[in-house]
């Protein structure tokens, strides 16, 4: 790999194994400008892909018939995926208050994935989280960024058999750094945080 960012994204689209017709790219004028309701950039990768395409995060409630983008609060999020019961486990879980601008993604039955604007790694991209109820509710580092969750769900991201863990990136040659970075500003240090504020360590 060695890509990262919007030059990730480029290899993605140029695969065509994310391709869906008719496309419909947000309008350059709109892009020009494009910033998140709290105030914070979007992300290189993020943007190539809205030129490319909107049709794919409209579907996961990212943009709105206007292209603006309509994040919701972690606990939000949590409660509309999993209820009222599973999902007010993630409300009330210190993590919540971190994360006051999410997007949901494709990906997972039981676990969701979920694109957090926390703080930006050194290609200016935000991380995504895989939730999951099995066991003990929580949240764990799954990708450095949009670039790398949409080139891994491409199946462009060369992992060994059996690197089944949710955060198994953590090890990967060209994205250690980015995930050491992100679980450094999301959880300490650390690849998992429960809803009861205890690590993958504790």
């Amino acid at each position: 790999m060695g890509d990262h960012g919007r030059a990730l994204v480029e290899r993605v689209i140029a695969a065509g194994r994310w391709v869906r017709t008719p496309r419909t790219p947000m309008p350059p004028e709109l892009l020009a400008r494009a910033v998140f309701p709290s105030g914070r950039p979007v992300p290189p990768s993020v943007l190539r892909w809205l030129a490319f395409d909107t049709a794919m995060l409209r579907r996961y409630g990212w943009l709105d018939k206007h292209f603006r983008f309509t994040p919701r609060p972690f606990g939000k999020v949590c409660r509309d995926r999993y209820g009222d019961e599973w999902g007010g486990y993630f409300e009330q879980a210190p993590m919540a208050a971190r994360f006051d601008e999410c997007f949901l993604l494709p990906g997972g039955t039981d676990s969701c994935r979920v694109f957090v604007t926390s703080s930006a790694d050194e290609y200016g991209e935000y991380p995504v989280l895989a939730l999951d109820v099995d066991d003990v509710p929580g949240a764990d580092l799954m990708y450095p960024g949009f670039d790398v969750f949409l080139a891994d769900s491409a199946g462009m991201v060369a992992t060994s058999d059996d690197d089944d863990e949710y955060s198994h990136l953590a090890e990967h040659p060209d994205f250690a750094a980015r995930m050491a970075t992100h679980a450094a500003q999301c959880f300490g240090g650390h690849l998992f945080q429960d809803c009861f504020g205890k690590s993958d360590e504790d």
